[in-house]
Formats: structure tokens, sequence, C-alpha cells
């Protein structure tokens, strides 16, 4: 595809690493099946799952990849991928916003956030349902299925050097 051929040759980290392909493959996979029973836009989803972490400079904290994503949507639109307005908004917002964001009020921003958050397992976080904003993602089932999977798939080797953010080193409350 025209649009992961591209993200590929501008993504500056391991293709195979904690914010690389396989991570941006779980995430479209968990957004599907939240949207699935969430209403949120299918499209918004799986397009998120491949810009999120796209523009990261460092598999550590990097606070403004999420921003930087945000602006790539925009720079890409029209030429790599097509959304109606409504849906090119809520994917820069998604984010823009979905390193510091908490929750928001969009079904399908919050799907985004939450589909991202239910793959914590690859960097030995639980997620936390506190944490995360819809009822399909909160559902002790789903976090389950969602951490199998991202231990499962952990590149085990790759994450020496990794420093998460000081919430994320706290893990659960």
């Amino acid at each position: 595809h025209p649009l992961l051929a591209h993200l590929r040759h501008r993504f500056a980290l391991d293709w195979h690493g904690i914010h690389g392909v396989a991570h941006w493959a779980r995430v479209a996979r968990i957004g599907e099946r939240l949207a699935a029973e969430s209403g949120a836009r299918l499209d918004v989803v799986r397009l998120f799952a491949f810009f999120h972490d796209s523009c990261r400079e460092s598999d550590g904290w990097d606070t403004q990849h999420g921003p930087r994503a945000a602006v790539l949507v925009e720079s890409l639109h029209g030429s790599h991928f097509s959304l109606d307005r409504t849906g090119l908004e809520l994917l820069i917002e998604a984010c823009h916003g979905h390193t510091h964001g908490d929750f928001h009020d969009d079904v399908t921003v919050q799907t985004c956030w939450d589909s991202d958050r239910l793959d914590l397992g690859r960097v030995g976080i639980v997620p936390d349902p506190d944490r995360l904003g819809t009822a399909a993602a909160r559902r002790p089932e789903v976090i389950a299925w969602a951490y199998r999977w991202s231990i499962a798939e952990r590149p085990r080797n790759r994450l020496r050097g990794f420093r998460a953010s000081p919430e994320a080193q706290a893990g659960p409350d």
C-alpha cells in the first residue's frame, strides 16, 4: 500500500521495534474490535493506527510525536489517503492528543486512544481500565485479550534503552 510504504520510508525508528509496524497492526486490530461495539468510524480508527506513532523520534518519552503526526496527516490527505472533512478533523485530533489526552467526548477519538493503550503489554504494562474511555475497552476480557496478544508479539530484545513516561512507569493504580 502506498501510504504504508511512505510511512516506512520516513519512519526514524526500528521498523520492527516497540513503536513500529507490529504495534501499528495490533492497534488497528484492537481498534477494529472496539469500533464494532463503540460505533466509532472504522476508517479513522484504521488510519490512526498507522499514523499515531509514525513521527516518533525516540522510543522513549517523545512528547511531540502526536502533534507531528497530526501535521503529517494534514500534509498527506488527498495524496495518500482521503477522508471527508469530519473524518480528517477526528484523525488529526486523535493523533495530536493521543499521548497527553485522558478522555475525549468523541467516540471515534476515544476508540483510537483506547486501541493504543490496550497495546501497552508490549512494554510490560497491563492496561488500566480506569484509563480507558469506552465500555468495550474496559471489559476485562478485552483487556486480557489485548494484553495476551501484545506480550506474545513483544520484541524481546528491543526494550533496551526504552524509557516510558513517569505515568506509565507507575503502572496501574
